[in-house]
């Protein structure tokens, strides 16, 4: 098995304060069994595109900066996405500040089903027409896609990078991208269905981000990959409690799964994602008396020290 874990660390120091004191005795037991196995990313925060997306890319045999994680998604809302190239389309909140304008996501929103497909519905009615050449598909209350040739190797930033983050920040170099994003705002603004949504004392949903541009290639995820993002939510909408609890329960969960399976003598591998980079060990060549001494006094490694700088 090949456990991957997006989110595991951060830069911001709330978060970094917080893992040094969690209590995680299966991780440190686990690292101590493994040994690094290699590294994906720059150590830049500000590259696009995330180390744990580029980790997964690189699964699929895609090395370069324009994975198509839309048609991914895609796919894997079975939805086909053929050889058109889509984007994905995140349901936001732009939030003006003092200090510019933050992308709170779409858990910030509580949108029902009727209305997630509603706001997609009229974007595509005035944005998105078919008779211009695009297409759209409805994937879950928070991630939509479009289709357009015009899409195809546009750089964007993955919104794994933007979210309860300044916006300004992010935004698209392509004039295409920066056209539609606009675009989309000011039809949202004052729109009926965030009208009804003030008048329940609804957060409006008053943007989207666009990312995730590109025709469907590469090759389906390695089968014994396992992709536990339970930490992406708390993280993206900065709930530090959450996180925290959320890692408490990856300990006791996966990881102890790990643990008792590198015990057993299998093949286990664990990458572990930052905000610079996505860190993998695998298991250490052990022989009979080290598995034996293992057995009696396992080592441990410092959590803190080994998701440092990731």
């Amino acid at each position: 098995m090949h456990l991957m874990i997006p989110f595991a660390s951060a830069l911001d120091p709330h978060f970094e304060g917080a893992l040094r004191e969690l209590e995680l005795p299966n991780l440190s037991r686990l690292l101590g069994l493994l040994a690094p196995a290699g590294e994906v990313g720059d150590a830049d925060e500000t590259t696009p595109i995330p180390p744990h997306e580029r980790f997964l890319a690189h699964a699929r045999g895609i090395t370069d900066d324009h994975p198509p994680l839309a048609a991914w998604r895609l796919r894997a809302a079975g939805h086909e996405p053929g050889d058109a190239a889509w984007a994905l389309l995140t349901p936001a909140h732009f939030a003006v500040g003092t200090e510019g304008v933050t992308a709170l996501g779409p858990a910030t929103l509580d949108l029902s089903e009727d209305e997630s497909r509603a706001f997609l519905e009229a974007l595509a009615t005035a944005l998105f027409p078919a008779d211009q050449g695009w297409r759209s598909a409805w994937l879950s209350l928070g991630e939509w896609a479009v289709a357009h040739d015009d899409l195809d190797g546009l750089e964007a930033a993955s919104v794994d990078r933007v979210l309860n983050r300044g916006v300004e920040t992010w935004y698209p170099r392509a004039r295409r991208l920066r056209t539609l994003l606009n675009e989309v705002q000011m039809l949202l603004h004052e729109h009926p269905l965030n009208q009804a949504r003030e008048e329940r004392r609804q957060r409006p949903l008053n943007a989207v981000w666009i990312s995730g541009c590109g025709r469907d290639r590469g090759t389906a995820p390695p089968a014994d990959l396992v992709v536990d993002d339970r930490l992406r939510g708390p993280m993206t909408s900065g709930d530090l409690y959450a996180w925290s609890e959320a890692w408490k329960a990856l300990d006791a969960g996966p990881i102890a799964q790990a643990l008792a399976a590198v015990r057993e003598g299998r093949r286990v591998s664990l990458t572990l994602g930052g905000e610079r980079l996505a860190r993998t060990w695998t298991r250490k060549d052990a022989g009979s008396w080290q598995r034996l001494k293992e057995r009696f006094a396992p080592p441990r490694l410092s959590v803190a020290n080994a998701l440092e700088n990731l």
